[in-house]
């Protein structure tokens, strides 16, 4: 519950201001999918690319932000909305800082990634669906964490015994089956210039 005690403060130091000095515009780009789809090599290879543009950009990953803002989560519901809460606002704060910021999260249920887009204005929040089926991101396995849940080891795992939600109208869907890893990330640039996000 918020507190009446706590005022916001509108800095002099706009987003816009940020954005004229980068040269491009701020964002949050939200790769959505599930374990094995791709997301996380796809978006360290577009933030490869924007950052060899002179682009301001930073990848917050699924990994990454368990092991510090969100180590205290578990992998219930209630948690798994928490933590994409606390990434959406993550991400929210860096765009305001002029930079345009990468996720790639499972992020299973369509409640809590409209909850993020609505945190921010129109046209700022960009979600990009790794479509990759279930068949294929199990035959991948990386982590071997498919293998565990079939195994019962682990709870409440997306696509085995807990669901992912697949998004209605995305602003971009990647075929990360059929499409090559540099195909995507041309797909996703191209998408960038067409919304004059960089130039």
């Amino acid at each position: 519950m918020k507190t009446k005690n706590i005022v916001l403060h509108n800095a002099t130091v706009t987003k816009k201001r940020r954005n004229h000095l980068n040269g491009h515009k701020s964002a949050v780009i939200w790769f959505t999918g599930l374990s094995g789809s791709g997301k996380s090599t796809l978006a360290h290879s577009v933030e490869e690319v924007l950052h060899n543009l002179d682009c301001r950009t930073f990848v917050l990953d699924g990994d990454n932000v368990r092991h510090g803002l969100s180590s205290n989560l578990t992998f219930s519901n209630d948690d798994r909305k928490e933590n994409i809460r606390r990434i959406g606002e993550a991400a929210k704060l860096m765009m305001e800082a002029g930079v345009i910021a990468i996720t790639a999260f499972i992020s299973p249920f369509k409640k809590d990634r409209n909850l993020v887009r609505q945190l921010l204005p129109q046209g700022d929040f960009i979600e990009i669906y790794c479509n990759a089926s279930l068949e294929t991101c199990e035959s991948r396995d990386v982590k071997g964490l498919y293998k565990r849940a079939r195994a019962g080891e682990i709870k409440n795992y997306t696509g085995i015994d807990s669901p992912y939600e697949v998004p209605d109208n995305p602003e971009l869907v990647v075929n990360a089956e059929s499409e090559s890893l540099e195909e995507s990330v041309t797909k996703v640039i191209d998408f960038l210039k067409s919304k004059k996000i960089i130039t």
